[in-house]
């Protein structure tokens, strides 16, 4: 291995300073964290799963233990898939409402992975008049609350009679914001143009190279997004809510009419949250790896 005095000498100091760098990076990065780190990370750990951890103590126990004891034991009880069952059997059309969630998440995370894609590939290897401002004003519309725009967006909706279709809630977020950004700073990075000249040189149009070109390169930071989307639309409440209602709902809205108007069976109500929850488990579960991929390659560096 060259040294850098070596390196100064014949290159220079700046790149002798850019080896050393390097260098110490890569001693940092074989270097094994010590008990500190694992015990932060442990601690960590244990307080973001406490809360699903509580949630199935209290799904596990019954009404009137809840009532005489609000703070559960330690350990759970053993009424969980029976309080699941209740759920199931309820009239809150439980399997419906869990594949109208599903056909929402899934169809929202392939359709802004496609179009966030897309989009940051035009902003980041497409140059056009207006490209740095059009970013900019893609980026600042995360600072609109989304709240402000519902009472339109309801009004939109009732006009194209899309209330109470789970186009209503699709259609919204088929492409984000946050997503242009992420898929635009990523293939900044991860996409040399000189594959994308060797594409066209080879007779591939614009639309050829971004599917067999940029699509295999954004693949971690997509799945990374797809994941993300998928949990976020499975959890969406406040929009369904209001542009479904009870009629055609989606699983969180579905949970909410758990709650009777003077009694809250609080064992009912987190057996639905945990079997809501089970889902997004399996699917983090599988596709965990990816996750971490993804988040771990789209780092771009300062």
């Amino acid at each position: 291995m060259t040294s850098i005095p070596m390196i100064q000498q014949t290159a220079g100091a700046g790149a002798a300073r850019s080896a050393a760098r390097r260098r110490g990076l890569a001693r940092g990065a074989n270097r094994r964290p010590g008990w500190v780190t694992y015990a932060v990370l442990g601690a960590v750990l244990l307080i973001s799963a406490y809360p699903l951890y509580y949630a199935v103590l209290l799904a596990s126990s019954d009404a009137i233990t809840i009532a005489q004891n609000p703070i559960p034991s330690l350990l759970p009880e053993g009424n969980l898939f029976t309080n699941i069952g209740r759920v199931i059997a309820s009239d809150i059309q439980f399997w419906p409402a869990m594949w109208n969630s599903i056909v929402v998440a899934t169809v929202t995370a392939f359709s802004v992975v496609v179009f966030s894609t897309l989009a940051g590939f035009s902003f980041s290897k497409l140059r056009f008049r207006g490209r740095g401002p059009l970013l900019v004003f893609v980026i600042a519309t995360m600072a609109v609350p989304t709240q402000l725009g519902i009472v339109p967006l309801f009004i939109v909706m009732a006009e194209l009679d899309l209330t109470g279709k789970l186009a209503a809630v699709i259609i919204p977020g088929m492409v984000t914001a946050f997503g242009v950004f992420w898929m635009t700073q990523y293939l900044e990075e991860a996409l040399p143009y000189e594959l994308i000249e060797a594409a066209r040189v080879d007779g591939c149009s614009m639309i050829r190279t971004f599917w067999h070109v940029a699509m295999p390169a954004a693949r971690p930071a997509a799945a990374m997004l797809a994941l993300f989307t998928f949990v976020g639309s499975w959890t969406n409440f406040f929009w369904p809510f209001i542009v479904l209602g009870a009629g055609n709902p989606t699983l969180p809205v579905a949970l909410q009419l758990l709650q009777a108007s003077y009694f809250k069976d609080y064992s009912l109500i987190m057996a639905g949250v945990v079997a809501s929850t089970i889902p997004l488990v399996l699917v983090f579960i599988v596709a965990g790896r990816q996750l971490v991929t993804g988040i771990m390659q789209g780092a771009v560096k300062g």
